[in-house]
């Protein structure tokens, strides 16, 4: 990845923590912080996804933007869950 790549998947993965955090139902009790962290992780392992199964990540692809999508989901539902639990014992 180039410079260019990691500043776009960062600004990219802020969008997709957001988005992710919209698409997963009920009330998601992490900080902004945590859901910004989320969605830069779910944006370079969807990305890394992308590129074993040789798609083109080069500008805007549209299976990509998936993958980012529903591995932030995911990320979303297991840090909120933990985070409740961390809570939990406090």
């Amino acid at each position: 990845m180039t410079v260019t790549g990691i500043i776009t998947a960062i600004v990219f993965g802020l969008i997709i923590g957001a988005l992710a955090r919209l698409l997963v139902p009920g009330k998601q009790n992490i900080p902004i912080w945590l859901t910004i962290i989320v969605g830069l992780v779910g944006a370079f392992i969807g990305t890394f996804i992308a590129r074993a199964l040789n798609l083109r990540t080069s500008g805007w692809n549209f299976w990509e933007t998936i993958f980012q999508i529903v591995v932030a989901v995911i990320l979303v539902v297991l840090v909120s869950n933990l985070w409740a639990r961390r809570g939990a014992r406090h």
